[in-house]
């Protein structure tokens, strides 16, 4: 029993983080989300499927 309050303890503070970043953040976005600026995700060079921006114009590479 003990296990599972530690657990969701962790999880709260885990979301409670995202939420303070989320909150924080300039219009609620978060920075770098699109697969196409991962060169791990994006090995061919493909343009976003959300938003539509090529590989090449990505600002964080």
């Amino acid at each position: 029993m003990k296990l599972v309050f530690i657990t969701i303890g962790l999880l709260g503070i885990g979301i409670a983080g995202l939420a303070i970043k989320l909150w924080a953040k300039k219009d609620g976005k978060f920075a770098g989300t699109c697969a196409s600026q991962n060169p791990h995700l994006n090995k061919t060079g493909e343009p976003c499927g959300f938003c539509g921006k090529p590989a090449d114009l990505c600002e964080n590479k």
